[in-house]
């Protein structure tokens, strides 16, 4: 009698791909919000910074002509462009002593949590249509 020798197992078992898919089900369940909570903090300080850069302008051209302006030039807007998450307004009635700019978020910021950001010319912020709280410093440090 000859013996043959048992040929080794190549490729996986079926349950050992399964464990496989499992674990990278139970991974991507986990980070994927993670992920996506951070691209969306990124474009939140995209808006604030856009805020603060149309409030600048404002006051440096009350500063030249001793009154704000009512509207934003075009490029402080983002209304034209296609990068941003945001655009950006002179919201409520805009008057030459005093505005209130407001960050709108549109495609798939829509529905954040923060909300609108606004600032005034005081310098007071606010988010998700409040002043004052947790959402405003949550939201305004991160």
């Amino acid at each position: 009698m000859t013996r043959h020798p048992q040929k080794a197992q190549l490729g996986f078992t079926l349950i050992e791909l399964m464990i496989v898919v499992a674990i990278v089900g139970i991974l991507s369940a986990v980070a994927y919000p993670s992920y996506t909570e951070y691209v969306r903090r990124g474009h939140r300080a995209d808006a604030r910074a856009g805020l603060l850069q149309a409030q600048q302008w404002l006051e440096r051209a009350a500063t030249a002509t001793g009154a704000y302006p009512t509207e934003l030039p075009a490029t402080l807007t983002w209304a034209n462009d296609s990068t941003k998450r945001y655009t950006i307004s002179i919201g409520g009635p805009a008057t030459t002593s005093t505005f209130t700019l407001t960050a709108t978020p549109r495609g798939a910021q829509v529905g954040d949590k923060c909300g609108n950001f606004t600032v005034t010319h005081t310098g007071l912020r606010g988010a998700k249509g409040v002043t004052t709280g947790d959402i405003v410093t949550e939201c305004w440090s991160k």
